[in-house]
């Protein structure tokens, strides 16, 4: 801190309140001052060099990769359980048969083996018109699909992240991507459910430096004018990646590469991920913090109690809670998607020609426009502006995502082109508000510290799938409409929820981005 700045905060802390609106009154004019002059001398897109570009490109793919992998689960969980034996059985459709063949019959009307088998047994196909046997749900899937990846998840990033503060990130970041592509791998020989209960925790521990480490970095690359877009840009990664795991998870289990089907999913996805990481610790460069020693001053609990102190303003309480009803939506959906299209009748060729394109196309031309249009307007309306592109697009998007469930495949689909352009907006653009309403030099432990918060509450909300879905079955409801309510409750259902939150935020917006960016008091010693 400057000898001008310590002044400054002994004379506030001398004078009251008086003198504290005057200091506010003049950093407002500090900080719009400077944006004025950059805005005259230095076009935002001029600041975009080819090296800033380069490193957003390989975050970008780390990002993507980060997703690949943690979503390859929800798309072979089926062919899984059939092999190594959990979660819940049911009475199945045989997809080599013609429609024609069923004439009517419904194999999950059949609730035990027998009835399965018995319905059929005189049927002349050969293999049966309905089989019985692991379907890929039920509880020991939502188990490792939430809890066994996002506790470990959520917690270590929060750890990881205070070395992000002192150490060089480019390194542990790089070492993060290849630990998780390893435990990826590793997924393909798995025999026993507890090996993969194991692996994904690995897989949770791995990925969870992925958000913190690259967010700091990006923000320490790119001005505040650019920092939307490049964080837009950043998130296109769990579009490419989760687009990605429907094509892997489909195409390359029918190829049945040397008989071993959906094993070659996972070893092809974790492949990728250590050529990455070594050629991110060869090519990339530490960037120059914005802060310097004196902030980073203070040991790991200092710097969480800082942390915390920030965590308890109003404004991102709010935004905590509002994320974490949007990303329980997202979780929910990710890992049910595939298992709600298998059960009204899709075939895994069918849900791979849809949707190893529809989110990659819709959700990253979702969060560019949205880092854009909130970057534009914040520079005319402030920090509420952010706020108002989410609550409005997610009102929008609604709709779309209801139709998701009500309508039949292919309309189905292509209601997830305009679910994710308006629905996936709030990613990037939460991101930018929470870097903005904390301290420069917790920025990296503020990020893992939301992360942690929305992924606790919106990871683990698979857990209330399978009982939600058994009250619905217990209603008298088939399967697969049981599953199409539920994702109506736990998918559609937070998109409007959220909205209300997201606006009382913007109550308590300014003056919390104030504080954050007030000089603070720092004690010296007498010497």
């Amino acid at each position: 801190m400057s000898l001008q700045n310590f002044e400054r905060v002994n004379l506030l802390s001398e004078h009251g309140e008086t003198e504290q609106d005057e200091l506010d009154t003049d950093m407002e004019k500090m900080e719009k001052e400077p944006e004025a002059k950059v805005e005259e001398e230095v076009p935002w897109y001029r600041t975009l060099t080819p090296y800033k570009l380069y490193v957003l490109l390989i975050l970008l793919v780390t990002y993507l990769l980060n997703q690949l992998d943690r979503y390859m689960l929800a798309i072979s969980s089926k062919a899984m359980a059939q092999e190594i034996h959990f979660g819940d059985k049911a009475c199945m459709k045989n997809t080599s048969a013609q429609d024609s063949d069923f004439n009517g019959l419904k194999c999950e009307t059949f609730s035990s083996a027998d009835s399965c088998r018995n319905a059929t047994s005189n049927l002349t196909h050969a293999t049966g018109l309905c089989y019985y046997d692991y379907n890929g749900q039920g509880l020991e899937y939502q188990i490792v699909a939430g809890p066994a990846f996002t506790v470990i998840y959520t917690f270590g990033g929060i750890f990881i992240s205070y070395a992000a503060e002192k150490y060089n990130r480019k390194a542990m970041l790089a070492a993060c991507l290849m630990f998780w592509s390893v435990m990826t791998l590793l997924t393909g020989f798995v025999k026993e459910y507890w090996q993969l209960v194991i692996l994904r925790f690995g897989l949770g521990f791995g990925e969870s430096g992925c958000g913190p480490f690259a967010v700091s970095i990006l923000t320490d690359y790119f001005t505040p004018e650019t920092r939307g877009f490049a964080l837009g840009i950043y998130n296109w990664g769990i579009y490419f990646g989760y687009s990605m795991s429907y094509a892997f998870g489909n195409f390359i289990s029918l190829a049945n590469i040397n008989g071993q089907g959906w094993r070659w999913t996972f070893i092809l996805s974790g492949i990728p991920g250590l050529a990455v990481g070594l050629l991110m610790l060869v090519s990339l460069k530490e960037p120059e913090r914005n802060q310097n020693q004196l902030e980073l001053s203070g040991t790991a609990c200092q710097r969480l109690g800082r942390t915390l102190k920030n965590f308890c303003s109003p404004s991102l309480l709010l935004i905590c809670l509002a994320g974490s009803i949007r990303n329980a939506s997202g979780y929910v959906f990710a890992y049910n998607t595939q298992l709600y299209f298998t059960q009204i009748g899709q075939t895994p060729e069918q849900i791979g020609k849809y949707l190893s394109w529809i989110p990659l196309v819709g959700g990253s031309f979702s969060v560019l426009l949205g880092g854009f249009i909130s970057d534009r307007l914040v520079r005319r309306l402030g920090l509420y502006s952010r706020i108002l592109v989410i609550g409005v697009s997610l009102l929008i998007a609604a709709p779309f995502a209801a139709g998701t469930l009500y309508f039949d495949p292919p309309g189905a689909y292509f209601f997830q082109i305009p679910t994710y352009i308006f629905g996936e907006m709030w990613v990037g653009i939460t991101l930018a508000v929470v870097v903005e309403l904390v301290p420069s030099e917790i920025k990296t432990t503020a990020v893992a510290a939301y992360l942690f918060i929305i992924s606790n509450i919106g990871g683990n909300a698979n857990l209330l799938v399978p009982p939600l879905a058994q009250h619905f079955e217990s209603q008298n409801y088939s399967k697969s409409d049981s599953l199409r309510y539920t994702l109506f409750c736990m998918y559609a259902g937070p998109f409007v929820f959220c909205i209300p939150v997201y606006f009382v935020s913007m109550f308590v917006l300014k003056r919390d981005y104030r504080r954050a960016k007030r000089p603070q008091y720092i004690k010296m010693d007498d010497k």
